[in-house]
């Protein structure tokens, strides 16, 4: 991106009202991929790229967005001006020339951790990331004949940005993101099973070095057949244990999302206006994460500039902070967290979570399924709901075992979890010293960003468990 004949000051000057006024331009240059296989063939191939400018006006505790792939000064200039129309007719304020304003002194930030890409996504081939992928489609297909359905996804973007705001922050950052997706279906003819695996990260394609396109497959392909062959899971209240390589679903959507400033500034959560309270057990400890690098969550910056931070949100069951972007520490005087994403420049920065996770703790996870004579282990969460004004939640469990005796058992199908995200965060009573690392794409306000989410093993004392068998 040649910027150089661009005056941002000009253009963050033509759009502000006074001097309490907060504008920043988000640029953006972003070179993609996605390969899916539906079935024997690939089915996507789309190579694309796109490039643009957002500009934002947040004036009286309100913001104002207009993007454009136009990056002449002009165009910018001239949409700067119908931001600060709007914000002008809103208030009715008579003053509408903006002027008066000095010059911006803007002083480029260097990140506080820097990430080595040693493969670069844009130097491979589409040839050579076509090969991760026919590997994986052709070893599930050939596994087991009960296979019906496979779909194998590779993607990945290069990301450049530049972030100006009225701070005077000039900020120029990449990112880099790659992500690697099985999600297969079994049949017996009488039932249907789904098995689904993910991996990837901030990282380039040094990233198949280590991580085996079929072994990710292989692992979806196992937990699709364990659960065709396992009968229903009992149902009724009971203990579970929620193992490392569950996946952060539970953290992410009891309470993650109810953590988020826009969201408990506006009353919405169940968390809301309970800084300084207990809303955990004490061997609780929650944190976002978004300088852990190399994780899928990672960036030296967020979408507004702001440097990235390890953010204790609950610390040994105690309220400490909500995730903040620049919007909710003006509405509402939180501390700024950096937390402010968004999909691409056409899309407002909004809260959102990182790399977020429950510390792990003192037990040994074997000595954590001990305890429980009869209860289920859960190894891997599938997909879930959540209210975050009431904090009640359901969750599907992928795959999931009896717990007898202390000792895991057989496997059991079509479990689901329900209860309450504080209740339950409460009466957790033993957290393992492990830490397992899941990864998504969280969707908010119709935008996704890529996250991951981490938890230690977990010990629930009573929570109700759904299944087709009763108790």
């Amino acid at each position: 991106m040649n910027l150089n004949d661009i005056n941002f000051n000009k253009v963050i000057n033509n759009t502000r009202l006074n001097g309490e006024d907060f504008v920043d331009i988000f640029i953006e240059s972003k070179i993609s991929t996605l390969l899916s296989n539906e079935g024997k063939r690939l089915e996507k191939a789309i190579n694309g790229m796109i490039q643009g400018a957002g500009l934002r006006l947040i004036s009286n505790k309100k913001t104002y967005y207009a993007y454009t792939n136009n990056l002449k000064e002009n165009n910018l200039i001239n949409i700067a001006k119908e931001l600060k129309d709007a914000a002008v007719s809103d208030i009715n304020q008579k003053d509408k020339k903006g002027v008066g304003f000095k010059p911006l002194d803007f002083n480029e930030k260097k990140p506080k951790i820097d990430f080595n890409i040693i493969k670069d996504i844009i130097n491979v081939s589409i040839d050579d990331k076509l090969k991760t992928v026919e590997p994986a489609v052709k070893y599930s297909w050939d596994f087991d004949k009960r296979v019906v359905q496979v779909n194998i996804t590779y993607s990945d973007y290069k990301q450049d940005v530049i972030i100006v705001n009225s701070a005077g922050d000039f900020i120029k950052d990449f990112r880099e993101n790659l992500a690697f997706l099985a999600h297969i279906v079994v049949s017996n003819g009488e039932r249907t099973e789904v098995g689904y695996e993910a991996a990837g990260g901030f990282t380039g394609f040094e990233f198949f070095d280590k991580n085996i396109p079929e072994e990710i497959a292989r692992k979806a392909l196992s937990r699709a057949l364990i659960q065709l062959e396992a009968p229903f899971a009992p149902s009724g209240t009971m203990p579970v244990v929620l193992s490392s390589e569950a996946g952060g679903t539970m953290i992410h959507e009891a309470i993650g999302h109810g953590l988020e400033a826009d969201i408990a500034g506006n009353d919405l959560s169940v968390y809301s206006d309970k800084i300084g309270e207990q809303v955990a057990s004490n061997l609780i400890t929650v944190i976002d994460d978004s300088s852990l690098a190399g994780r899928r969550g990672f960036y030296r910056f967020d979408d507004e500039g702001t440097y990235s931070d390890r953010n204790v949100l609950v610390e040994n069951g105690v309220l400490k902070k909500y995730m903040s972007d620049r919007l909710s520490c003006i509405k509402y005087g939180y501390e700024l967290t950096g937390n402010g994403r968004r999909q691409s420049y056409e899309h407002v920065p909004i809260v959102r979570m990182s790399n977020t996770m429950i510390a792990y703790g003192k037990s040994n996870p074997e000595d954590i399924i001990k305890t429980v004579d009869n209860g289920i282990f859960v190894k891997k969460m599938g997909g879930g709901q959540v209210n975050t004004v009431t904090g009640d939640f359901v969750f599907d469990v992928m795959e999931g075992y009896t717990i007898k005796g202390g000792v895991v058992g057989d496997a059991v199908s079509g479990a689901t979890l329900m209860g309450n995200g504080p209740e339950i965060l409460k009466n957790i009573d033993m957290v393992g010293n492990d830490l397992g690392f899941g990864i998504g794409t969280c969707g908010k306000d119709g935008q996704g960003v890529p996250v991951a989410d981490a938890q230690p093993t977990l010990r629930i004392p009573s929570i109700i468990v759904g299944g087709k068998n009763s108790k």
